[in-house]
C-alpha cells in the first residue's frame, strides 16, 4: 500500500515531503467507518417504515391508512408526526451531542471521541433491535444520534489532519464513501429482511447496524492519534514521532514546526466558539454554515430517508420500491468513488457547479412527470414512466454523491485555522443536524401538501446554491490547511476584505476582553 515519496503540492505555499504510507491508508479506512454507521442508519430507517409488521407494532394509525383503500392517498398515506419523529429524533440528539463532542475532540483527542461514538452506536443498536414499545425505539434512536454527533465531529477532522495535503480531499471523502456504502448495505438488508416470515425482519434490519458500530469501535482502538491533536495537547515528542510514521520520512521538521506554531496560536484562544465570530473567521464560517444548509436543501436526505416510501408513492409495489432503493444505493457508492479520484484533480468548485446543473434539470423533469401522471388517487404510474423516474432520481443522486455529499464535509474541515477548528467543526455538524432534523421531520408532510411540487421546491434551492458556489466559494484543492488564510482567503475578491490588518484592529476594539490573550494585553 505504500506509495512513492512526493512533495505535497500546496498551490504555491510550503511543500512538505510525504509518502502515502500504509499507516495513513489503514487509519483513514478504519476512521471512516464512522460514515458506514451513519449511512446504514439513513438507509435502514426508510426501509423498515415500509414493513407492515413494523408499522403495525409501532405506528398502527399509519398501517391502517396504508391498507385502507378509502383513506389511501398517494402523497399523504405516510404523513404521520410519530413516524417522522422515528427518523428525525436521531438528528436532534446528534445536534445536542456535538457540543460535548467538541470538548472531547479538543481535550481528549480525535481517537477517543471516535471510540465514544462507537459505544453510543452499540448501545443504541441493542435498544432498537430489542424494542418492545415506541419509547424504547425512540431512546435507541437518541443514543444512535449521540453516536452520530461524536462521529461526525471527530472523523472529518481526523481524516483532514492525518492525510498528506496532495491527497487530503480523496482520503477525507472516504467518510462520505462509507456513508454511501452504509446506505447500500441497509437497502440490501431491508430487501432481504422484508421477505422474512413471522414479522421480525425489521429487528434484524435494525440489529445489523451492530456491524458498522463494532467496526468503528475496533477502528478507534487501532488508529493512531493525529499529530495536530497531540501537539495541541502539549505532547510534542509523541506528535513528532507520529508525524514521522505517517509521512514515511525523516524530513518532517518544516511541517512539524508549522504545526507547533499553529498550536501556539491556538492556545492563545481562550474562547474558541466566540472567536469564530471574529471578522477574520467570518468567511470560513459563512462558507461552512451555508454548505450545511444547502446540502440538506438539495433534497438528498429526503430521498435517501424515504426512498422506498417515495417509490411506492409513484406506483411501485413494496418489493419493487425496495429493489429500486438498492439500485439508488449502488449509484450513490459508485458516484462517490468518482469524487475520490477527481476532487484533488478537478477541484471542489468544478464538481459543485457541474452537479448543480445536473441536479436542477433532473428534479424539474421529475416534477413535470409526477405533476402530469400521478394524482392523489391514481392507481399506478405506467411502467415506462416509473422506470424513467428511477433513472432521473439516480441521475440526481449521482450528481450529489460526487459533489455536495462529500464536499459539504470536506471543505469546512480543511478551511478553519487550528485555534477554531474543533469549535468550527462542532458548529458545522450542529447546523447540518438541525437542517437534517427539519427535513426528516417535515418531508412526509411536505410531500402531502406540495405533492409533485416538492421537487420544484428543492430544485429552486439547487439554483440558489449554485450561484453561491460560483461567486463566493474559493478553490481549496492542494492548499495546506495551515496556509488557507494566505493562499485562499486573502486572494478572494470578497473575502480578502475580512483578512486585512485593519479588520483585525477593528476586532480588537469590538471584542475588548474577548478571545485571544496576547503578551501585551488582551484582544
Amino acid at each position: 500500500m505504500a506509495g512513492g515519496g512526493f512533495a505535497a503540492s500546496s498551490g504555491g505555499g510550503t511543500e512538505f515531503e510525504a509518502k502515502i504510507t500504509p499507516i495513513v491508508i489503514i487509519s483513514c479506512i478504519m476512521a471512516a467507518t464512522g460514515g458506514l454507521m451513519f449511512g446504514y442508519d439513513v438507509g435502514v430507517s426508510g426501509g423498515v417504515t415500509e414493513m407492515a409488521p413494523f408499522l403495525e407494532k409501532f405506528f398502527p394509525a399509519v398501517h391502517e391508512k396504508v391498507n385502507d383503500p378509502g383513506l389511501n392517498s398517494n402523497y399523504c398515506k405516510y404523513d404521520n408526526e410519530g413516524l417522522q419523529l422515528f427518523t428525525s429524533s436521531l438528528y436532534l440528539a446528534g445536534l445536542i451531542a456535538t457540543f460535548f463532542a467538541s470538548y472531547t475532540t479538543r481535550k481528549l483527542g480525535r481517537r477517543p471521541t471516535m471510540l465514544i461514538a462507537g459505544l453510543f452506536f452499540i448501545i443504541g443498536v441493542g435498544l432498537n433491535a430489542g424494542a418492545q414499545d415506541l419509547a424504547m425505539l425512540i431512546v435507541g434512536r437518541i443514543l444512535l444520534g449521540c453516536g452520530v454527533g461524536f462521529a461526525n465531529q471527530a472523523v472529518p477532522l481526523f481524516l483532514s489532519e492525518i492525510a498528506p495535503t496532495r491527497i487530503r480531499g480523496g482520503l477525507n471523502i472516504l467518510f462520505q464513501l462509507n456513508v454511501t456504502i452504509g446506505i447500500l448495505f441497509a437497502n440490501l438488508v431491508n430487501y432481504g429482511t422484508a421477505k422474512i416470515a413471522g414479522g421480525w425482519g425489521w429487528r434484524l434490519s435494525l440489529g445489523l447496524a451492530g456491524i458498522p458500530a463494532g467496526l468503528l469501535t475496533i477502528g478507534a482502538l487501532l488508529v493512531v492519534e493525529t499529530p495536530n491533536s497531540l501537539i495541541e495537547r502539549g505532547r510534542l515528542d509523541e506528535g513528532k514521532a507520529v508525524l514521522r510514521r505517517i509521512r514515511g520520512t525523516d524530513n518532517i521538521e518544516p511541517e512539524f514546526n508549522e504545526l507547533v506554531e499553529a498550536s501556539r496560536v491556538a492556545k492563545l484562544v481562550k474562547h474558541p466558539f466566540r472567536n469564530l465570530l471574529m471578522r477574520k473567521n467570518r468567511p470560513q464560517l459563512i462558507i461552512a454554515l451555508s454548505l450545511q444548509v444547502f446540502q440538506q436543501f438539495t433534497g438528498i436526505n429526503a430521498i435517501m430517508f424515504y426512498a422506498p416510501v417515495l417509490f411506492t408513492t409513484v406506483g411501485f409495489g413494496s418489493d419493487a420500491a425496495l429493489y429500486s432503493s438498492v439500485i439508488l444505493g449502488a449509484v450513490n457508492v459508485l458516484s462517490t468513488i468518482v469524487s475520490i479520484y477527481s476532487v484533488d484533480k478537478l477541484g471542489r468548485r468544478v464538481l459543485l457547479l457541474e452537479a448543480g446543473v445536473q441536479m436542477f434539470i433532473s428534479q424539474v423533469i421529475i416534477a413535470v412527470i409526477l405533476g402530469l401522471k400521478v394524482t392523489d388517487h391514481s392507481d399506478n404510474l405506467s411502467h415506462g414512466y416509473a422506470i424513467f423516474v428511477v433513472i432521473l432520481v439516480c441521475t440526481f443522486v449521482s450528481a450529489f454523491a460526487w459533489s455536495w455529499g462529500p464536499l459539504g464535509w470536506l471543505i469546512p474541515s480543511e478551511t478553519f485555522p487550528l485555534e477554531t477548528r474543533s469549535a468550527a467543526q462542532s458548529v458545522t455538524v450542529c447546523v447540518n443536524l438541525v437542517f437534517t432534523f427539519v427535513i426528516a421531520q417535515a418531508f412526509l408532510s411536505m410531500l402531502c401538501v406540495f405533492k409533485f411540487g416538492i421537487f420544484l421546491f428543492f430544485s429552486a434551492w439547487v439554483l440558489v446554491m449554485s450561484f453561491f458556489v460560483f461567486f463566493l466559494l474559493p478553490e481549496t484543492k492542494n492548499v495546506p490547511i495551515e496556509e488557507m488564510t494566505e493562499m485562499v482567503w486573502k486572494k478572494h475578491w470578497l473575502w480578502k476584505r475580512f483578512m486585512s490588518d485593519v479588520g483585525d484592529e477593528e476586532n480588537k476594539g469590538k471584542w475588548g476582553n474577548g478571545n485571544i490573550e496576547m503578551k501585551n494585553g488582551q484582544i
